[in-house]
């Protein structure tokens, strides 16, 4: 019987070369893609703050950025749709960002596990050395920090434990990851600057979940989950698929929210 051909991979770096070398893609995809994200999770709290306010709340932009994993979506809608434009004009599917899936006996589930239980402690070290480099003694919870622990109301809760974090962890890891990662890389032509920016907007992301504007808590928020962003890019860099690291990611979101939604 003849070998098995191997799918052709439309996101592999071979690929990607070669539609940068044929003009089909730009620098304006990726580095758009990396940034909006940032954007849109403060427009999405200006929005629920305006609603807020005209509801009398007292501090309607604080009080608005405990709903960022409700608003969030809107940033994954606007992610989503950016990233379809833009692959539409590559000639690939968004699909095509995902990769292959590997569920037979558990693959992708079990390979994701043994992620998770490999990243998760870089986000904890993170937090807590960050913690310690720009507070100090100030607080003995790192954690107050770092999930910013209040109440929201049972709307909001059942929302972000059921629909968000199904859809924000793919996003997330496909926006940085599959799409913005290998083409800066392609563009540039060295992985050290395509780690760089995708690295250093990634972890300032987490600055906007939710934004206060004062800067030790935006330096805190990048210390922290800087250590976590660069293993996973590591990982995706070395093994090219996607499936596993959402996997991963999907718990760690899914604590987070669990920990902000508790006083």
């Amino acid at each position: 019987m003849p070998a098995a051909i191997a799918p052709i991979d439309p996101n592999s770096p071979e690929l990607i070369h070669e539609r940068v070398a044929a003009g089909r893609i730009s620098w304006a995809g990726p580095l758009l893609l990396v940034t909006a994200r940032s954007f849109l999770l403060i427009a999405g709290q200006g929005l629920f703050a305006a609603f807020l306010y005209l509801r009398h709340y007292q501090s309607p932009w604080r009080e608005a950025g405990h709903f960022w994993n409700v608003y969030g979506t809107l940033a994954d809608i606007g992610c989503l749709a950016g990233m379809r434009y833009f692959t539409s004009r590559e000639g690939i599917r968004l699909r095509d960002l995902l990769g292959p899936i590997r569920l037979r006996h558990g693959r992708d589930l079990l390979l994701g596990a043994g992620y998770f239980l490999l990243v998760f402690p870089f986000f904890v070290a993170g937090g807590i050395l960050a913690h310690k480099l720009l507070y100090g003694a100030a607080t003995s919870d790192p954690g107050s920090y770092l999930v910013q622990p209040h109440y929201i109301p049972m709307w909001a809760l059942v929302y972000s434990l059921s629909i968000w974090w199904l859809i924000w962890s793919p996003t997330e890891e496909i926006t940085y990851q599959a799409y913005a990662l290998p083409r800066l890389q392609a563009l540039s032509g060295r992985t050290w600057v395509a780690f760089a920016v995708v690295g250093l907007w990634w972890a300032g992301q987490h600055a906007c979940l939710s934004f206060i504007p004062d800067l030790r808590f935006i330096a805190f928020r990048f210390l922290a989950f800087l250590p976590g962003v660069l293993v996973m890019m590591v990982i995706y860099w070395r093994t090219r698929r996607m499936a596993p690291l959402i996997v991963a990611h999907w718990p760690m979101d899914i604590i987070g929210s669990l920990m902000m939604n508790v006083r």
